[in-house]
């Protein structure tokens, strides 16, 4: 297995919490309202170590460095960036950028940016989301879309949003993400709740696992779980993924500028 096929974002792109969007039904997790969110705020900052195995591959980055006006509207610039160590580099090389311009007050985006360099590959990829008339403009074409859709990033803010508290396991909420041309389907899975320790810290998280129909990043044959920190913050602190060979696993190293107390985090 070539290490292109492991595909590094393709199968850390869960950082993102990827493909999802809008949420046509959603069990006992309740949003939060859009405007009185307490999940995230300009100044954050989530830095990750990215393993393959037992090598330490890379560096992923989850930042909101301020706010911007598009289309009129105050937005949260949201920033993912993900680059191979200078060791993985010189077999695989990884520089990836990913933006999304998130509403400030309903938390679906108006812009979404891809810039993929791996190896020799390269995609840059942008979409305009007019979220009044539904219809989204990507690559010099439109398409329609659903009220409220979301994009590979925006999505993982949103779920941020969710009170998990009622959740039981095995229960799914039900989302929609607009990427290419396309809209596509994704159920994410309660999985339970458990405390882990990362090099950030112990926190008490809840797991959910991203099962992906068709088409997205995370359309694989591997499982992906991911565990958000249990309390208003839900901060990724780990990810995993299982490929063909081996896994592929993120774990939170460093964060600042949190919206307030993480009462997840026991140590």
């Amino acid at each position: 297995m070539t290490l292109t096929k492991v595909r590094f974002t393709a199968a850390l792109g869960i950082v993102l919490f990827c493909s999802a969007g809008t949420l046509s039904a959603f069990q006992n997790a309740m949003p939060t309202d859009s405007a009185s969110q307490h999940a995230f705020t300009v100044g954050e900052k989530l830095v990750f170590d990215v393993g393959y195995g037992f090598i330490t591959a890379g560096e992923a980055i989850i930042s909101i460095p301020k706010y911007d006006t598009v289309a009129a509207h105050q937005c949260y610039k949201v920033m993912f960036e993900v680059n191979s160590t200078p060791t993985f580099s010189f077999f695989f090389e990884v520089r990836d950028r990913y933006e999304t311009y998130l509403d400030a007050n309903e938390i679906y985006p108006w812009r979404f940016e891809q810039h993929v360099k791996e190896g020799h590959y390269r995609r840059d990829f942008t979409a305009e989301f007019d979220q009044v008339n539904h219809v989204a403009t990507a690559s010099g074409k439109q398409y329609p879309i659903p009220p409220r859709v979301n994009d590979i990033m925006s999505a993982f803010f949103y779920v941020r949003t969710l009170d998990f508290s009622a959740m039981k396991t095995g229960e799914r909420i039900h989302l929609h993400n607009f990427y290419k041309d396309s809209t596509y389907d994704l159920d994410v899975q309660f999985m339970g709740r458990e405390t882990i320790k990362v090099e950030a810290g112990t926190f008490k998280c809840i797991i959910v696992e991203p099962l992906a129909k068709e088409g997205g990043l995370f359309k694989s044959d591997g499982r992906v779980l991911i565990w958000l920190s249990d309390d208003e913050r839900k901060i990724p602190v780990k990810i995993t993924t299982k490929v063909l060979i081996g896994s592929i696993g993120s774990e939170l190293r460093e964060y600042s500028g949190i919206n307030g107390e993480l009462k997840a985090r026991i140590k």
